[in-house]
């Protein structure tokens, strides 16, 4: 690894180093993926990371390449002590709205996380700390949390929380696309590009699509 990215992975992990030196054994870093598309789930994925891990390339998953993107969650989720998903449908967001079904899916995430941590008998009851980007006012299980703004770019935890939330929610809209090819969806995953809306325009709405976030497009 090159001193450049050891020294920005030490950056990235002062968060996590301050709550270690206060005595904590595990924190947990929460993300979602798909609060903007017009169609699709959002994801929201929670992960804890060990002390010691420094995996090249971690970072803000808007900041890493698809392909780079792809390999990173594989080691991601192999180093991991333990990690979770909640997946939240677009007729759920379009029932409750997108930061409550965004909230839904972090608790979902953090519940997927402890049963994953119990199988795997890691040695932790659960985490003692949570860092979330941005979101506030969350059921974090009795577990505390702490709110970061652009968490993803400032905490390890988080950022490879947002790798395995948008590499998940990528891999359903690729899916998607086979069954709904002329919208593009394996392109832009579902966000209002300019092809995005002229396909909507010209061939209507799927199931796929958040009826809540199209009503001044059809």
């Amino acid at each position: 690894m090159k001193e450049k990215e050891f020294e920005r992975l030490k950056e990235i992990k002062k968060i996590e180093e301050e709550i270690y030196l206060k005595g904590a054994q595990s924190i947990a870093g929460i993300d979602e993926a798909g609060r903007g598309p017009l169609a699709g789930p959002v994801v929201v994925a929670c992960v804890v990371m060990p002390r010691d891990s420094m995996i090249e390339g971690v970072n803000d998953s808007k900041k890493v390449s698809e392909k780079k993107r792809e390999k990173l969650y594989d080691e991601i989720i192999q180093e991991a002590i333990a990690y979770g998903v909640g997946i939240i449908s677009q007729e759920e967001i379009d029932k409750i709205n997108i930061l409550n079904a965004t909230k839904e899916g972090l608790t979902l995430a953090i519940k997927e996380m402890e049963k994953d941590l119990k199988e795997k008998q890691r040695g932790f009851e659960k985490p003692e700390i949570i860092l979330v980007d941005a979101l506030t006012k969350i059921d974090t299980d009795h577990i505390p949390y702490r709110s970061i703004i652009k968490g993803d770019a400032k905490s390890y935890s988080i950022a490879a929380a947002s790798i395995i939330a948008k590499v998940t929610r990528d891999r359903i809209m690729r899916e998607w696309d086979e069954v709904y090819p002329m919208y593009g969806f394996a392109k832009h995953k579902g966000y209002g590009t300019a092809s995005h809306i002229a396909a909507i325009k010209e061939y209507g709405l799927c199931p796929l699509h958040r009826r809540s976030f199209v009503k001044n497009i059809v």
